[in-house]
C-alpha cells in the first residue's frame, strides 16, 4: 500500500521563546482524512489542539481548518488561530528577509477568521478579530460549590466586584476571580465534581478560566489558570477562546469607560510554560463593539506523518 506522508509543524504558541507557551500541532496536508482519523491524530500529539488544514471553501479565503484537542473537535479556539495564521504566513511567505503583514482568513467551524500577521526578522505575532462576541450564558451553581471543585475556600473566591459569571465567544467558560495569585496557585480542579455543576452550552461543557488582578508580570493586567479535564486537558498553558469569554466578564465588572482597551493576560506560569495573550476590545454605550485576540508564536519542529 502506498502511503503519501503528510506534512506537520508544532508551534509554541503566545510565546517568544521554544519549549514556553502553548505548543499546537499542525497537519498541513489534511485531504483525505475524516473525523474520526483527525481524532485519533490528535490523541497520537496528545497536544492541548491539533489543526487540520484544508482548501478554503471560498477561493478568497486562505484555509479551511479543523482544531481537535484530545478529547474531540472544538468551533473555534485562540491558541490554534494564532499559531495556525503565523505557519501559514511562513508557509507562503519565503522570500527572504525583511518585515512584512499578511492577511489571513481562516474558515473555522464558528465562521470566518480574519488574522493580520506581522513578521519580522526574529518574531512573529498574529491577531484576529473575535468571530462572536461574548455573550452570557446561564450558570446556577453556588460560589461553595465552584470553591470545592477548584479546592478552595470560599472566602478565596471573588475580589472586588469580580464575581463568578459564564460567558462564551465560541466556547464557553465559567470565568472565576479569586483573591490573588496564592489563591489562583492553590487551585486543582476535581473533574468529577465539575461535570455535575458545570453549564453546556451548544454541547460543550464550561471549564474553569480562574483569574486573579495580582500578577508575576508587572505589564499583565491578569493573571489566568485554565483547566479541561473533559478535552483529555488537565491544565492548559494559554487559552486564547477564554480570553476572548472573559472580555465579557471584563466589561461586566470593571466598567471600562468608552474607546479602545488593551490588557496582556499571562498564563501556564504554574505549569512552566508561560504564556502572554494579549486581549484588545472596543467600548461603546457599554457594550463590546469589537475584540481582538494576538500574540506570538514560534516553531520548534516539523516533519512528516505516515497515514
Amino acid at each position: 500500500m502506498t502511503v503519501t506522508p503528510r506534512r506537520y509543524l508544532v508551534y509554541d504558541v503566545f510565546s517568544q521563546e521554544a519549549l514556553e507557551g502553548n505548543p499546537l500541532a499542525i497537519v498541513l496536508d489534511a485531504e483525505g482524512l475524516d473525523r474520526a482519523r483527525m481524532q485519533k491524530i490528535a490523541r497520537e500529539f496528545n497536544l492541548s489542539e491539533t489543526v487540520f488544514v484544508l482548501p478554503p471553501e471560498n477561493a478568497l479565503h486562505t484555509a479551511r481548518i479543523r482544531i481537535f484537542t484530545p478529547g474531540g473537535e472544538l468551533p473555534f479556539a485562540g491558541h490554534p488561530t494564532v499559531g495556525t495564521a503565523i505557519a501559514l504566513s511562513q508557509q507562503v511567505g519565503k522570500i527572504g528577509p525583511g518585515d512584512r503583514t499578511s492577511i489571513i482568513v481562516l474558515e473555522e467551524n464558528v465562521g470566518q477568521v480574519r488574522c493580520v500577521v506581522s513578521t519580522g526578522s526574529t518574531t512573529a505575532f498574529a491577531e484576529f478579530d473575535l468571530p462572536r462576541l461574548p455573550q452570557r450564558i446561564r450558570f446556577d451553581a453556588s460560589l461553595e460549590t465552584v470553591a470545592a471543585a477548584l479546592g478552595l475556600s470560599h472566602h478565596e473566591i471573588g475580589f472586588e466586584n469580580h464575581r463568578i459569571s459564564a460567558w462564551s465567544a465560541g466556547v464557553p467558560y465559567l470565568c472565576v476571580p479569586v483573591a490573588n495569585l496564592a489563591a489562583a496557585g492553590r487551585a486543582r480542579l476535581d473533574a468529577s465534581l465539575w461535570n455535575e455543576l458545570g453549564p453546556h452550552e451548544e454541547g460543550l461543557l464550561a471549564d474553569p478560566f480562574v483569574y486573579c488582578r495580582e500578577t508575576v508580570n508587572h505589564d499583565c493586567a491578569f493573571h489566568a489558570r485554565m483547566f479541561a479535564p473533559s478535552a483529555g486537558i488537565t491544565e492548559d498553558p494559554a487559552t486564547g477562546s477564554a480570553v476572548a469569554a472573559f472580555a465579557g466578564a471584563l466589561l461586566d465588572h470593571d466598567e471600562p469607560v468608552e474607546g479602545a482597551h488593551r490588557y496582556w493576560i499571562e498564563q501556564g506560569i504554574e505549569m512552566g510554560r508561560p504564556s502572554r495573550i494579549r486581549l484588545e476590545m472596543e467600548v461603546s454605550n457599554r457594550a463590546i463593539t469589537a475584540a481582538r485576540i494576538g500574540g506570538t508564536a514560534i516553531k520548534v519542529a516539523e516533519g512528516s506523518l505516515f497515514l
